[in-house]
This record gives structure tokens, C-alpha cells and sequence, in this order.
């Protein structure tokens, strides 16, 4: 994909020869110019000329060439910057690494190391694109960025013409996306290179990649899931949609439609009798790409939503970055598949270029600058920062809840603008709990409770979020960048857990703890918290951080159309 998968490793002069002298060298070249035709056929159906097909020894060529030249140069632009601010900026630079196994698909390794490092530490595994190289896809797509912000190594494998004249991960190769086999188990040995060397944290493995490198992520994922905690794919295709030229490209444009079940089937086959957990997923895919067509996510949602166990209906939605973005959540209520839907944009990494806390990256051929920085989303849901943002769920030995809220006592207040005059509101038990302004001029704040003692004694809280559904509401209450932000309470906002007037000014144990985007429709979560009592009631408060200037409110189900998620460990 990602121009051209067709072109397999080419034969050796003495196998030719010795083709030739068994009468086969007719045939041979008969097949060569059928393959040459396909792929200018191809070049004209799907707009592929670019980078990948103009000289394709001489484009990998200056990719093996220019990686030193473009590692020297971000380090000479981050040590100008460091200069200039009167702070030491990082050294580090993308490095070949030799000797890493039997590298039985001839692959190359490449990584990046920040400065001071320590060990224990995650690893990122990226996996480039066709008429790609290592040095093209580690700060161009933010990846640098992040490893050196939040401190985690990465890993970018690098394919050879020798392997695929296109540079394309061979994700269409039986002897490739097998366990223990070819391109699959050379990556796998570079993961355990970076390991040995760094002292990297095993339970923290995660794999991503565009087009071919998003299809291999899969194979990643499907093979290795001992290895792996979660990945990426980014325009790919599910796991061993081909295994032959003519059937990979079938599976990227129109696609291939299978049943859940048989897709998992597939994923299950890669490592049969394993019973381990196996990884989260996040999804990205454009919805113009004409190269993997979308139908792919889907199918990819399918294949990962059925390994875990759960259907590939979306248990929350939202809009990040005004882009349509869904969670699918296992019967313990983890995140377990996610999925960014770009509208509008081809083939490609979406990147987000500027110095901003969510930006990201250098546009390019196939480097889409879309107003998101996938990667940082992405370490997002891995938790690579660290923070507490939404991520794979609850690590080895901890556990989860999922707890409806407790109806009878959810509720709403309304009052003026200021405060003043607060009430409760009386429609809960018809329309449900009212957050927003309202069409009589007042302004209501919503409270849900939820008993969490079931949270053991002296567990640390990894994150926990609140998921609601909405049953009706009028005006778009996130308007002119208003946001819904949520309060915590451990305990109870007023004298009672009661919704009572009170409610709506008593302070909290932490103000603004989350935020829900905006949605119009089913349910959506809140961004993660911490702040928990395990010990009895922790409430919930939303409200509007400022006053709607005119109609703009939701109606939210309370008791099981509101859940508080609770991981711990």
C-alpha cells in the first residue's frame, strides 16, 4: 500500500540462470511485464505516481542517505533552540542498531534514546510507510517529540528494496505475519534488543505505524501479544486480510467484509492456546483515503472488538479536535478498542505542526497537517505521559468497577446566573438531570452519586472517568468554546447526599477534576480523574463553565445511563 505492495523481494542472478536453464525464463519475463503493467494501471487508479514510483532505487537511496544528514540537522536545530532559551537541549539523534538476532526478514533497526533515559522506562515501536525510512518517520510525525517530553524510548524498524522494491513492510506475506517468522519475528527482535539494552519496562510494549507499517502494527498486535500491551494502526487493514499480491489489493481498495468472528478467528490463529490478555487498539483512518479505503477501520474495529469479547458498537462518542472520535469498552468497562475518524483527509499521518502542549510534527508527502497530532492522542491512550489520561486499563494485579449512579439520589439545581436563589429541579424523574441553561432563563448544574466502596483499601486510583447518556436536550451548550466540566466530590457536596440547593455552590474536593466534549447523540465519558473515596460516596457535579447567554441544555439519564469507571492497582 501506501503506493505500491506488489513488488516482492527480487530473484538472484544464479536463481534466474537457473530458471533459464530449466526452460522457465520465458514464462518469468511474461510475468514481469504482466506485473509491470498492473502496476502502471494501479499508478493511474489510485494517483500513486509521488516518491513511490519515480525512481524508486534512487528514492530509497536518498532515504538511507539522508538519515544521518536529517538526524544531524534536528540536533543542531534542538541545540540552537536550547541555546537561545539558556537550557541544555537534548543530543540525542536516530542511530542504526546492528546485531539484534537472526533477522530472519533482513530488516534494518533504528532508534532514538533521549538523553538520561533511565530504565524501566516504556517503548514505542514505529513502523514507517512505503517509499518510507526510519529517519522519515520519527520527528515528522511528533514521535521524537514525545519520547524526549515524556521519557520513552523508540524503535523504528526500517525495510529494505532488497525485501519489497517499494520499501513496504511485506504485511501480505504468509512467511512474513507469522509468529516466529520473517519480518514479524525481526521486529520482535529488535523489541528485545531495546529491552536487553535499555532495561525498558516489558508490560509497556506498544506498536504503531502508517499503511504498510499500520498493517504490520496488526501483525504485531496478532502474533506478539505477549509483547505488546497496545497499538496503533494508522490507514492499515485488519490482521491476515491477504496473504497475496492480488488479495492485498483487494483488502485496501474495496476492502474485505467479514464477519466479527472471523476476523478474531484469524487474530486467534496467530498464537494458538494463548489465554493472555490481549492489546488495546486505537484505530485512525481518513475518510477520503482512496488508498485504504475506510471500510477498513471498520473492519479493523470488527477484528480487535471480537478478540476482546465485546461488540463494535461504540460505547462513547465525541469530537476531538472537531474530528468524530468513539471508545468500545469490554464487559469490565476498559477502553479497549478506540477509533479517530479524520473527515476529509487521504492517506496519511495526521500531524498538527507548532510549538502548542498538543502539537506535533512536519507536513509532508503523506505527513497530512489536519489541525491533530495523532501521536499525541495516541500516547494519550497508552498513558505515556504518565498523567492518568484514558489508557489501556488497569495494569497486572489491579482491577476495575464500572458503577451506575445511585438515581435516588441524583439531581439537579437550578439558579439565576449568579448563583443566587438555587432550587432543585423537579423533571428528573421524566426528562432526567438537566445540565445547561434552560428555556425559563435559569441555569441548572447536574450531581450523580456513586457508592465506590467497593474500591480496595489502599489502592492507588489509576484513573477513573463518568460516562453519560443523553436523552434530550435543545441549543449546543459547548458553544463559543464553553466547556462541561465535572467536580468531584469524596463524600457528598451538601449537608446530604440528597440533591438539595446547597449542591450548587458547595465546594468540591477537586473543581473541574474532567471535562465531556460536546455530543448530540447515545453516550460519552469524561476525560480521567483521580480523585476517589474508597470508603463511601464520591459525587459528581456537572456544570457549564460559564453561563449560556441563551438556551443551550442537556437532559442526562441518571442510575444506569450514568457510570462512574474506577481502575486501580
Amino acid at each position: 500500500m501506501r503506493e505500491s505492495t506488489w513488488t516482492k523481494r527480487p530473484a538472484t542472478r544464479t536463481a534466474v540462470r537457473d530458471r533459464a536453464r530449466r526452460g522457465e525464463g520465458t514464462g518469468a519475463a511474461r510475468r514481469l511485464t504482466t506485473a509491470g503493467t498492473l502496476l502502471a494501471l494501479l499508478v493511474a487508479l489510485l494517483g500513486a505516481g509521488g516518491p513511490g514510483f519515480a525512481s524508486e532505487a534512487g528514492a530509497v537511496g536518498r532515504a538511507d542517505a539522508g538519515a544521518e544528514v536529517r538526524a544531524q540537522v534536528r540536533a543542531e536545530v534542538r541545540a540552537d533552540a536550547g541555546a537561545e532559551a539558556g537550557v541544555q537541549a537534548p543530543t540525542a539523534t536516530l542511530t542504526e542498531v546492528t546485531g539484534f538476532g537472526t533477522n530472519p526478514g533482513n530488516l534494518r533497526m533504528f532508534r532514538y534514546v533521549p538523553d538520561g533515559l533511565p530504565a524501566g522506562r516504556p517503548l514505542v515501536v514505529a513502523i514507517h510507510g512505503c517509499t518510507q525510512s526510519a529517519a522519515a518517520y520519527d520527528t515528522e510525525t511528533g514521535w521524537t517529540k514525545w519520547a524526549d517530553q515524556w521519557g520513552f524510548a523508540l524503535l523504528l524498524p526500517q525495510q529494505q528494496s532488497a525485501n519489497n522494491l517499494n520499501s513496504c513492510f511485506n504485511w501480505f506475506e504468509s512467511g512474513d505475519i507469522a509468529r516466529g517468522a520473517g519480518e514479524a519475528l525481526s521486529i520482535k527482535q529488535m523489541t528485545d534488543r531495546m529491552k536487553s539494552d535499555l532495561g525498558g519496562d516489558s508490560a509497556r510494549v506498544y506498536a504503531t505505524g502508517l499503511s504498510a507499517g499500520a498493517a504490520m502494527t496488526n501483525v504485531m498486535l496478532a502474533a506478539y501479544p505477549d509483547v505488546f500491551a497496545a497499538g496503533a494502526p494508522v490507514a492499515g487493514l485488519p490482521y491476515a486480510c491477504a496473504t497475496s499480491v492480488i488479495g492485498a489489493y483487494g483488502c485496501m481498495n474495496p476492502g474485505t467484509n467479514l464477519s466479527p468472528a472471523a476476523w478474531a478467528d484469524k487474530v486467534r490463529a496467530a498464537y494458538p492456546g494463548y489465554a493472555g490478555p490481549r492489546p488495546t487498539v486505537s484505530v485512525w483512518q481518513g475518510t477520503a483515503d482512496t488508498t485504504v479505503v475506510p471500510a477498513n477501520l471498520t473492519e479493523t474495529v470488527e477484528q480487535w472488538t471480537a478478540v476482546h469479547g465485546t461488540d463494535a458498537t461504540p460505547d462513547a462518542t465525541d469530537t476531538v479536535a472537531g474530528y468524530p472520535h468513539a471508545v468500545y469498552r469490554d464487559g469490565a468497562g476498559r477502553d479497549v478498542v478506540e477509533t479517530y475518524s479524520l473527515t476529509g483527509m487521504g492517506h496519511g499521518q495526521p500531524v498538527d505542526p507548532g510549538p502548542g502542549a498538543e502539537q506535533c510534527g512536519t507536513a509532508g508527502a503523506y505527513i497530512l497537517d489536519v489541525g491533530l497530532c495523532a501521536s499525541y492522542r495516541i500516547g494519550l491512550f497508552w498513558d505515556l505521559a504518565g498523567d492518568g489520561s484514558p489508557g489501556p486499563g488497569p495494569e497486572p494485579g489491579g482491577g476495575s468497577v464500572v458503577l451506575p449512579s445511585l438515581a435516588a439520589d441524583d439531581g439537579y439545581v437550578k439558579a439565576s446566573a449568579t448563583g443566587a436563589n438555587a432550587a432543585v429541579g423537579t423533571l428528573e424523574g421524566s426528562l432526567g438531570v438537566a445540565v445547561g441553561r434552560g428555556t425559563d432563563g435559569l441555569h441548572n448544574r447536574s450531581l450523580f452519586s456513586f457508592d465506590t466502596s467497593s474500591v480496595p483499601d489502599g489502592a492507588r486510583v489509576k484513573r477513573a472517568f463518568v460516562t453519560v447518556t443523553r436523552a434530550s436536550g435543545a441549543g449546543d451548550p459547548w458553544a463559543a468554546g464553553n466547556r462541561l466540566v465535572v467536580d468531584i466530590r469524596t463524600g457528598c457536596f451538601g449537608a446530604t447526599c440528597a440533591t438539595a440547593a446547597d449542591d450548587w455552590s458547595a465546594p468540591a474536593s477537586t473543581a473541574e477534576a474532567a471535562e465531556i466534549g460536546a455530543f448530540t447523540t447515545g453516550t460519552t465519558s469524561s476525560t480521567a480523574f483521580t480523585t476517589v473515596n474508597p470508603t463511601g460516596i464520591t459525587q459528581a457535579r456537572l456544570r457549564l463553565a460559564a453561563a449560556p447567554a441563551a438556551t443551550a441544555y442537556v437532559f442526562l439519564r441518571s442510575g444506569a445511563g450514568a457510570t462512574l469507571t474506577v481502575e486501580w492497582e
